[in-house]
């Protein structure tokens, strides 16, 4: 069975792929402490259908290249902030 993850788009600069972090938590070895770290896993987007603080669902895959071990499911939830380049453009 492939591994499931759930992650946070960061970086949508290529095409048909994007650099996604996936949050996890983890008992420290030592001290018990509860961490917070994250995995960056590069996915790849046939469509180009997530942007940047999209949440999105991604599954692995065969290695599509150097750094691609992962492919994107589905966009679970899209992002609700707006580039201020975008709102100037619109207001021109």
């Amino acid at each position: 069975m492939r591994k499931r993850a759930v992650g946070l788009v960061v970086r949508d600069k290529m095409q048909k792929t994007r650099r996604v972090e996936v949050p996890r938590l983890y008992r420290h070895p030592k001290y018990g402490k509860t961490m917070k770290t994250k995995t960056i896993c590069y996915v790849h987007d046939e469509n180009n259908e997530s942007h940047n603080g999209d949440l999105v669902e991604i599954v692995e895959s065969r290695p599509l290249s150097k750094l691609k071990r992962w492919a994107l499911i589905r966009v679970v939830t899209k992002s609700t902030s707006v580039e201020i380049k975008t709102v100037d453009a619109a207001a021109k």
